[in-house]
């Protein structure tokens, strides 16, 4: 390292990824390798399934109940319009990812404020803890890592690619 030059954690982080990846560890784009706190780095091999079995497979139960949600909080909203599409996204998501990707995407004041636009729903009762793409979620394969669930998602713990999701 130059004199006078600064460590950066990502940039070393984007260093060490080309490395593996010149090495020959990282064979496609569905490898991922991700860096997180204290330079500790992890690598990830995402399998490649096909659309249906990284969809959950509803009920008619299950897609009226999503259907009724929506249609009420849309009729009884009132606010800013990216908060109601936001929180529809949260809702249209769930059962494909789980509440615990939600929370990874969303602070717990955030899921409050959606479950509440959302007629006052639950997404922990709502939703399955995993969904069938849960898999491809970076930030839940690295919180799998951690041994306590809430206090990684609470901000102790800084997890670098969260928020993305594989193909």
């Amino acid at each position: 390292m130059r004199d006078g030059a600064l460590f950066s954690p990502k940039r070393a982080c984007l260093r060490a990824t080309r490395q593996v990846y010149n090495q020959g560890l990282l064979e496609s784009p569905q490898d991922v390798m991700v860096c997180v706190s204290g330079g500790t780095m992890a690598l990830f091999k995402i399998p490649d399934k096909p659309k249906e079995e990284k969809l959950a497979q509803l009920s008619n139960q299950q897609r009226r109940q999503l259907d009724e949600i929506e249609a009420n909080a849309i009729a009884e909203f009132k606010g800013q319009l990216d908060e109601l599409e936001s929180a529809l996204g949260m809702l249209r998501m769930g059962h494909h990812f789980g509440w615990k990707v939600l929370y990874l995407l969303h602070s717990k004041k955030t899921i409050r404020k959606y479950e509440e636009i959302l007629g006052g729903i639950k997404i922990r009762d709502l939703f399955p803890e995993r969904g069938p793409s849960a898999y491809r979620s970076h930030g839940l394969r690295i919180v799998d890592g951690f041994t306590n669930f809430w206090k990684a998602i609470s901000g102790e713990e800084h997890i670098e690619k969260r928020r993305e999701v594989a193909k």
